[in-house]
């Protein structure tokens, strides 16, 4: 009996030697994690009220208290635009529940709520986790460029562009904060960049954000 009792006790120090290092070592990774900095807020992303493909309203308070990421494309793209929606869908198994994906036209003349119904449904994207937004083109270039200060060129009558893709815009990823602030740029098409954006997104959701920043 006696010598089941000391290999007994054998053991349990033998778990105790193996289990210390590891806690530490998840401590420390902890510790590590908490020391970096939080990515810095680089602007705020204006008010805005624009229409969703299954014809409701979105506004910039419907998206405030949950990170979003969004991205620009428009249906008539063959080039980037299918590109970036594949991998914002790939990426998406990446993310929180909590986090949701918002698209936003670049070509809003064209992209009604019902083409962008038929353009999500052609990737098999569904649910409200991802928003598909269009607007009146004033509205809508003046969030993009002037909110987000990212890219968006259409062209001017007589020009000539390529029809694949006729319309330049931006092919970044943007992370917005619970408070509607953006907090990072990244390019869609870069792994290095969009796990950066993971490293960034866990960080912004372990900040306590005051209900009065919630703009």
């Amino acid at each position: 009996m006696s010598d089941g009792r000391s290999a007994l006790r054998i053991a349990v120090w033998a778990l105790l030697a193996l289990a210390v290092p590891v806690l530490a070592l998840l401590a420390w990774k902890e510790s590590a994690r908490r020391a970096v900095p939080p990515p810095p807020v680089l602007g705020v992303v204006p008010d805005f009220a624009f229409v969703e493909r299954d014809g409701g309203t979105v506004r910039r308070a419907d998206l405030a208290g949950r990170p979003w990421v969004a991205d620009f494309i428009f249906t008539r793209c063959v080039l980037s635009c299918p590109r970036l929606t594949a991998q914002m869908k790939q990426f998406r198994t990446r993310l929180p529940e909590s986090v949701r994906s918002v698209s936003i036209s670049v070509d809003p003349e064209f992209d009604t709520p019902e083409v962008l119904l038929e353009y999500a449904g052609r990737y098999q994207i569904y649910g409200r986790d991802w928003l598909f937004l269009t607007g009146r083109r004033d509205d809508v270039l003046s969030l993009i460029r002037d909110g987000f200060k990212v890219s968006a060129s259409l062209p001017e009558p007589g020009q000539i562009v390529d029809p694949r893709e006729p319309i330049l815009h931006s092919t970044r990823f943007v992370l917005v904060d619970g408070a509607n602030r953006i907090r990072g740029y990244y390019d869609g098409f870069d792994e290095e960049a969009l796990a950066k954006l993971l490293g960034d997104l866990s960080l912004v959701l372990d900040e306590k954000v005051p209900a009065g920043e919630r703009r």
